[in-house]
């Protein structure tokens, strides 16, 4: 009985000593590139037209480079996929938004999701083959095999469980999941209607040295969910202009960046 007293105490002491571990792994603090004290990502949903015409030029313009989350059922997609292939050229990176963009119709102010792109009726399968296949479309795009995800709506839960746990494998980030890293890393502002000193002053009030700032637009200067081209401009030559302060790249670059640190830190933890 001593004996095994002994062994379980021994399990539950290494189990307790890794719990730490993992936990102060995960609360240790990014160092960024160039003596930035913030990393700033710029990403963009669902491959909407008002991107291409206004948010490349201006992230051109300024230097800045950012992530495109393609719904690749998108009419943009299909009539100007050689601005995606351009803009992926120039160190943009496209994310993976799925095909069909699917979403639980059965929450409050969903009238807009259509019955075959409804999460509520999709089996695991369906949703990981969705997933996968957006990944494979992606790469006949830009070549790329190493992609990021976001889920369409933050809708997770697919045929009673999380999706997620399924198709993580493939990526090397999912926005909006901690993926291990600090807390700070996954919050997500989604802007809609903001003005450019609002959105500068979401970023000073929210930076605390080694954290993400993840801020997702959809449209610009059109679209749904838009933000003025002007707004944007404006937020675009703040981040410039104070780049020894604010490191802006893309989620894919950010992360596998904080992913070598914390695996330097702490060992191998994934292969992703």
């Amino acid at each position: 009985m001593r004996l095994k007293m002994s062994v379980t105490a021994r399990v539950a002491a290494i189990l307790l000593f890794l719990l730490i571990n993992v936990t102060a792994s995960a609360d240790e603090k990014i160092v960024w590139p160039n003596g930035a004290k913030v990393a700033v990502s710029l990403s963009y949903d669902d491959a909407l037209d008002s991107q291409l015409d206004n948010a490349v030029p201006s992230l051109d313009g300024h230097g800045l480079k950012a992530s495109f989350y393609l719904t690749l059922v998108s009419s943009s997609v299909r009539e100007r996929v050689q601005d995606w292939r351009s803009l992926a050229a120039n160190g943009h990176e496209l994310g993976n938004h799925t095909i069909y963009h699917p979403c639980s119709g059965s929450l409050p102010d969903r009238d807009w999701v259509q019955s075959y792109r409804d999460t509520d009726t999709y089996t695991l399968d369906q949703m990981v083959d969705e997933v996968v296949m957006a990944n494979t479309i992606l790469n006949a795009i830009d070549g790329e095999t190493r992609r990021t995800f976001t889920p369409p709506c933050d809708d997770l839960i697919v045929d009673g469980v999380n999706y997620l746990l399924s198709v993580d494998r493939f990526f090397v980030a999912i926005k909006g999941q901690s993926n291990g890293m600090p807390e700070t890393f996954y919050p997500l502002f989604m802007p809609d209607g903001e003005s450019g000193q609002e959105l500068i002053d979401y970023v000073t009030s929210h930076s605390q040295e080694g954290m993400l700032l993840n801020i997702l637009f959809h449209g610009i200067g059109g679209d749904h969910l838009a933000v003025s081209s002007e707004a944007h401009a404006k937020l675009l030559r703040f981040l410039a202009e104070n780049s020894d302060t604010y490191w802006v790249d893309t989620f894919l670059n950010i992360m596998t960046h904080a992913k070598a640190q914390r695996d330097t830190a702490s060992g191998p933890t994934s292969n992703r």
